[in-house]
């Protein structure tokens, strides 16, 4: 019977999208082992817990360590999978981990030790208070494929450093890159039941999200995450959701054209355009406007498109056949709806089965799929603005809200209309990078999501709050105590006159008319 279980799992194939290969075969894990794998998670976490963040940081540090010195092989296992070129596996993927892990090693003991909470009230000033951060338990993370080492590392550092065990469901297309990352966990010290991985489908991450989970936290497309919300709600489950973004880029009129060209088309192009944080918008002043467009078609026609593994390539594969689909809809949309192609607009067959040429798109309007929908590929569309109001009309017109980018040579002007615009991120004269500052909260609004990795408040999604609070006076009845009464009423309205009247005289009458409540016997 069990030979027969084994035979009739479901298996998911790793494959290289840049050839076609398949990498490895792998079982998906069913309901049961996802099941056993929380129950065994929330054994462990309790020890794990229990050693304390200084011992945590420990591990973290090693990690660290051991990572740097597998540095190139970690990149070239992410390019084989997700197709990248290595440049950009150690920039966007290994640097952003590395970095991650100094900052919780840095900061973690100061952000997780207890709170002193001093009071104002009067009438708790025998008190002491303090916050204290504990963690949920048993956190589950399922993760893209898009950055498939940065985006699970991120968040399982985070939640092992705040004393959590973690249960990763990775993307089925990237499960290799992920047992990497369990590989360096355990390696470094992270017992085997703390870290678990649960190689899958949907159906592996839908078992994990109805599992006794502590915590999810998701990141994907928006109507995943909005089922996602709902089954969660049913049991009032915490959840982390980052469900991508429609990035716009606003390109002023005293902008340098060609620093905002190029970098339009890295923030266009990078990892293909499958970055959540990509340019997905781009609106550039009508002064600006043909002179943009022109740099940023010549500039995307000196890419290098190709294999990932190839030191000249710039722009790697698409990661499978239905993302390409959407890239080519949206691209034929806005051409048969008057958009003016530029550059690129076909695959490159020549190359593999997932290439497509970088592509830039003029007089794009909002009308169009390309504008409204996320692409989530190498397609630059570009719009005209004549006002920094309109400029802000056309960035705040999306149901998402993750990140934007602004472009002019003052600062103090790029900075007003940074808190304009409807995003969690808004960078001024640079774009993308913000996901690689690990200070620097990762989320967004609307429908880009709810809650925030890294940094600070990255750690503290990690945490339940818990306030507690001791009496310095053990051993006296508190005067707010049964029985009341009238002098009591009239003892408390003078309390609040004292602490809360306008002007001197109304402080000290109250305070005479308190004064009473010190002789006040409780029941």
């Amino acid at each position: 019977m069990a030979t027969e279980l084994h035979v009739a799992a479901r298996k998911i194939s790793s494959v290289n999208p840049a050839t076609g290969e398949i990498l490895r075969e792998l079982e998906c894990a069913g309901e049961s082992d996802v099941h056993a794998a929380v129950a065994r998670a929330r054994s462990a976490q309790g020890d794990w817990a229990e050693i304390g963040v200084r011992k945590r940081i420990a591990v973290l540090r090693e990690f660290q360590r051991r990572l740097h010195k597998r540095k190139s092989e970690i990149a070239e296992a992410i390019t084989r999978e997700a197709g990248k070129p290595v440049a950009e596996a150690l920039t966007t993927e290994v640097l952003v981990v590395l970095d991650a892990a100094r900052f919780l090693i840095d900061n973690a003991y100061r952000l997780l030790r207890d709170e002193p909470l001093p009071h104002g009230n009067l009438a708790t000033k025998l008190k002491r208070g303090r916050l204290v951060h504990e963690p949920y338990g048993v956190v589950g993370i399922i993760s893209p494929w898009n950055y498939p080492f940065s985006i699970p590392a991120t968040e399982t550092l985070a939640a092992l450093v705040a004393g959590n065990a973690v249960v990763l469901k990775p993307s089925e297309f990237t499960s290799l890159v992920a047992l990497e990352l369990e590989s360096l966990l355990h390696a470094a010290g992270i017992p085997k039941d703390v870290f678990q991985l649960v190689v899958g489908d949907g159906t592996t991450g839908a078992a994990l999200i109805h599992s006794q989970i502590d915590k999810l936290v998701f990141t994907g497309s928006v109507a995943t995450g909005k089922r996602i919300a709902v089954a969660a709600a049913e049991r009032l489950l915490p959840v982390m959701l980052e469900l991508g973004g429609k990035d716009p880029m606003l390109v002023l009129d005293d902008a340098d054209v060609d620093v905002a060209s190029s970098a339009a088309i890295w923030g266009a192009f990078v990892n293909a355009g499958q970055t959540c944080l990509s340019v997905e918008r781009c609106y550039v002043h009508r002064t600006l406007y043909e002179s943009f467009l022109r740099a940023c078609a010549e500039k995307t026609k000196k890419l290098r498109v190709g294999h990932g593994l190839d030191p000249e390539t710039d722009v790697g594969p698409m990661i499978h056949e239905r993302q390409l689909r959407i890239v080519e809809a949206h691209v034929e949309d806005a051409v048969t709806r008057g958009a003016r192609l530029l550059v690129g607009g076909s695959r490159l067959t020549e190359l593999g089965p997932s290439f497509y040429k970088p592509t830039v798109l003029a007089d794009v309007t909002h009308e169009m799929r390309i504008m409204r929908e996320e692409t989530f590929g190498p397609v630059l569309p570009v719009a005209a603005f004549d006002s920094d109001d309109e400029a802000v009309q056309l960035a705040n017109d999306s149901e998402f809200g993750l990140a934007a980018c602004v472009w002019t040579h003052d600062d103090a002007r790029g900075a007003r209309l940074a808190r304009r615009i409807q995003a969690g991120t808004v960078m001024v004269n640079d774009v993308v990078s913000c996901f690689g500052i690990s200070e620097a909260p990762h989320g967004g609004v609307k429908s880009s999501g709810v809650g925030r990795a890294h940094g600070r408040f990255g750690l503290e999604e990690m945490v339940r709050l818990k306030y507690v609070d001791s009496d310095l006076m053990p051993g006296m009845k508190k005067v707010w105590w049964y029985g009341y009464g009238m002098s009591f009423a009239r003892q408390m309205e003078g309390f609040l006159d004292m602490q809360f009247a306008r002007g001197v005289g109304a402080r000290l009458r109250g305070a005479l008319r308190a004064a009473g409540v010190i002789r006040r016997k409780p029941l």
